[in-house]
């Protein structure tokens, strides 16, 4: 009998990666989908939102309905995790089929972020959904690097070693291969280039302790994730590859002092039984939830307003940056030249180092493009409880509309205004001039004063859902 399927995410559902996923999901299951016009549009009930999207545009015999829920992960989430069963899934009870970790960047553009950043997830989930099918899924928008980094070689090497399926490259088969071995995997590493400066990632291998050398150490604190990342997958990779010894990370830079706590190196380490040099780790149990229902987040509502206007409305995109979701590019969707921009984080870095914290390019949280109207809308997310600090930030978006506005978009009238989600009082949301949408966790839907044509004409297209 046919069933349901639940994609659950933190992330704001684009058409093409869910078409994507859709597609990986019938292949598993050998299922034949096929895909006409896809949208993603909010299930409304007595006009309140649902916290539920329901996906069109795409059939298989054996799927009745395609549903997307907000979440909110406990610790290390991944992007996507995909459901097949009628009922909407529960946390610790039902197992997904798909776990997915997306991402559009490169190995041109970030080496650490592509791969190791984002290992962690995998060897965390592994702990609470091992059966399920694991895939790295990269949704590029710029051309592949033609030669890759080392580091990306080895990294996803490692992915594929415990079982990561990589999607959305071109790879070798012959250069990505899972380690074999152990002395396989410590070769590669301990024969790749060192950094100029800081400490070289290595392996030591003696007797029944392999020892790896890595800063794990940022401002005081535990928090350098490329190599929390990288470190994570090595172990992960040891472990699999059948090491049963002691493994000890040195050089880690951390204080003798220094209390680890309840966070995903922590899990990671006490899952793997992996060691500090020096450095007593505390045994916290993994959280008792993988994930839960989201309501409250900034990035719920400007997430259903970026939804809504995309697929009820026809706007156009030209940023996002959702909060905790990753960076888009400046005219991603809807650039006259076609080519995606990235925005840099810095007006100018060395007197941002230096302390000037007013030196980075302010972003809205999405900006949008109004063709029929000529306007461009520069969103900013908060909680109903922050919204005065949105007020603020409305404020500093000066040199992204003198830099990037206006040369992309010449001749355009800006809006900017403030998109609220989450708990807090209707009545008083109304009386702020710079309200556009206030989504509360009833899901009662709100414009208010600044609402711009766009989100008007998507708002009056949701009571016909």
């Amino acid at each position: 009998m046919p069933k349901n399927v639940w994609l659950l995410t933190e992330e704001r559902p684009k058409r093409s990666v869910v078409l994507t996923i859709l597609q990986r999901l019938c292949k598993e299951l050998d299922f034949t989908g096929t895909e006409n016009s896809l949208k993603i549009v909010p299930i409304m009930s007595a006009g309140k939102f649902t916290f539920r999207y329901k996906v069109l545009g795409f059939v298989a015999d054996e799927i009745k309905e395609i549903f997307i829920v907000p979440v909110s992960g406990y610790s290390s989430f991944v992007d996507y995790i995909v459901f097949y069963q009628d009922e909407m899934p529960k946390d610790k009870q039902d197992d997904p089929v798909l776990l997915i970790e997306e991402t559009k960047t490169d190995d041109s553009e970030s080496r650490n972020t592509g791969v190791y950043q984002r290992c962690s997830k995998f060897v965390f989930s592994e702990a609470f959904y091992p059966d399920s099918v694991k895939i790295m899924l990269y949704s590029l928008k710029i051309p592949q690097k033609i030669k890759p980094t080392f580091t990306y070689v080895f990294g996803t090497r490692m992915l594929k070693t415990i079982g990561v399926e990589i999607m959305g490259k071109k790879l070798d088969d012959d250069l990505y291969t899972p380690f074999a071995s152990i002395e396989e995997l410590m070769e590669l590493k301990n024969s790749m280039p060192s950094p100029r400066n800081g400490v070289p990632v290595r392996f030591t291998k003696r007797d029944d302790v392999i020892s790896i050398s890595a800063k794990l150490e940022k401002n005081g604190k535990l928090g350098h994730d490329p190599n929390i990342g990288m470190v994570a997958m090595m172990t992960a990779c040891l472990r699999y590859l059948g090491w049963e010894g002691r493994i000890v990370i040195t050089h880690h830079g951390l204080p003798a002092h220094y209390l680890v706590g309840k966070n995903k190196f922590n899990h990671i380490a006490n899952l793997l039984n992996v060691e500090l040099e020096g450095i007593g780790l505390s045994m916290h149990a993994l959280p008792d939830q993988y994930w839960q229902l989201e309501k409250e987040k900034e990035k719920t509502g400007t997430i259903f307003t970026h939804v809504i206007t995309e697929n009820l409305a026809d706007g156009l995109l030209v940023y996002e940056n959702h909060g905790g979701c990753e960076r888009g590019y400046f005219t991603e969707y809807s650039t006259r030249e076609g080519v995606p921009v990235v925005i840099p984080k810095y007006v100018d870095k060395a007197a941002y180092k230096a302390g000037n914290k007013n030196a980075i390019v302010f972003i809205p949280d999405l900006v949008l493009f109004d063709e029929a109207r000529n306007e461009v809308l520069d969103i900013e997310g908060k909680t109903f409880k922050n919204w005065q600090q949105g007020v603020v930030e409305l404020a500093n978006y000066n040199y992204f509309e003198s830099e990037y506005v206006a040369k992309y978009y010449p001749g355009t009238a800006i809006i900017r205004s403030l998109v609220l989600a989450g708990s807090g009082n209707s009545e008083v949301a109304k009386t702020i001039p710079e309200l556009s949408l206030y989504l509360t966790n009833e899901g009662d839907v709100i414009l208010g004063q600044s609402a711009s044509a766009l989100l008007r004409r998507a708002v009056e297209k949701l009571s016909s859902l």
